[in-house]
Order: structure tokens, then C-alpha cells, then sequence
């Protein structure tokens, strides 16, 4: 299978998996504001891996910052879920989200301490492109469908999975009363 192959079905499988991460409603994507792609510099992360609804995930990001606190580990941003797998091909009951707020280098030190699923790392720098979800939009579907065509149209191929970071209170239970940025790792494609 040649390079354009592979890239094309990786940028696809991407696709299907962030098109699919929340319900869909009857809500418009309108107030959503233009892509942009960003470097984001490497980051030591305070994180947890949930099975379950996204509901229960962000029950977990209070608990993580909960934790957080008990040891000491100052958080230093919001808080983001990497969606590990493709809803439309997974029951509810399996879905794997991981919960992540970054946290101070000192972390590092409590790594492989703090249970099976939750850990500290350091996350690589890497180029997202970014999409954000506006307050008051319950479904970010086509929020994703732009995001996806703009990164093939500008050159670019997803590198990873799809992740959203919640810039208003991500404990409140309520998806569409949070803004958020949706980011997809990518990588510039060289022409053949």
C-alpha cells in the first residue's frame, strides 16, 4: 500500500472516531471560530483512563483534581479528555476516555504511584490543529467535520486520536453549556 494510501486511511479512521465523540442533537455550530493550527509545548500531565459515558468522565475530572490536591500537585490548566477509541464501534459501556490536567514537572515524582489507571506523565510537544466549541452547542459533530476537511485541504494529516480541552468548568455535567477546544494532533505532509 503506497504512503497517500496509508495517510488517507489513517486521516479516515481519525475522522470516524472524532465525528462520532458526542450525541447528537439539534443544535447549530454556530459562534464556532476559525481553525487554527498551534504548537503545543510538552507538558507533564496528572491523568486517569476511564470505561465508561463521557458523564462519567467528567465525574472523574473532579476526582482527579481532587487528587491532585492531596498530593500536592498544583494544577496548571484546564482539564482534557482524549478520546482513545471510536464510539460507533464501541458499547457505551467500553468507551475509553483519558482524563488529563496538566500539572508542574515536580509530578514526575509520584509517577507509577498512584494506581492502575492513574498516573503522572510527560506528553511531547506536538501541532494541533484547533477548533473551538462554543458555549451553548450541544453537538460538535460538525465542528469536527470542518476541523477534519480543513486539515486535509491545508496539507496536513491526523497524527493521533482526537482531544478536547474544557476552557469553562467541566464538572458541571452539561456539555453544551461548556466551551472547549477540539484538537487534533497533525503532521505537515511533504508533497510526493
Amino acid at each position: 500500500m503506497s504512503k497517500t494510501k496509508m495517510l488517507l486511511l489513517l486521516l479516515l479512521a481519525v475522522g470516524l472516531i472524532a465525528a462520532s465523540v458526542v450525541k447528537i442533537s439539534a443544535q447549530s455550530t454556530e459562534g464556532a471560530s476559525a481553525i487554527t493550527i498551534r504548537k503545543i509545548d510538552k507538558q507533564v500531565v496528572l491523568y486517569t483512563i476511564v470505561r465508561g459515558s463521557y458523564a462519567k468522565a467528567g465525574m472523574e475530572s473532579g476526582m482527579l483534581y481532587a487528587r491532585a490536591a492531596t498530593k500536592q500537585m498544583a494544577p496548571q490548566g484546564p482539564s482534557c479528555f482524549v478520546y482513545l477509541n471510536n464510539p460507533q464501534k464501541t458499547s457505551t459501556e467500553h468507551w475509553l476516555t483519558e482524563v488529563r490536567i496538566p500539572v508542574g514537572a515536580e509530578a514526575l515524582k509520584n509517577a507509577g504511584s498512584l494506581g492502575d489507571m492513574t498516573d503522572v506523565k510527560e506528553v511531547p510537544a506536538m501541532e494541533v490543529a484547533v477548533a473551538v466549541k462554543p458555549e451553548g452547542v450541544a453537538d460538535s459533530s460538525s465542528i469536527y467535520r470542518d476541523l477534519e476537511h480543513w486539515i486535509f485541504k491545508n496539507g496536513y494529516v491526523a497524527d493521533d486520536g482526537p482531544s478536547e480541552k474544557f476552557l469553562t468548568n467541566a464538572q458541571t455535567g452539561k456539555y453544551e453549556q461548556m466551551k472547549s477546544e477540539i484538537m487534533i494532533p497533525v503532521v505537515k505532509v511533504l508533497p510526493l
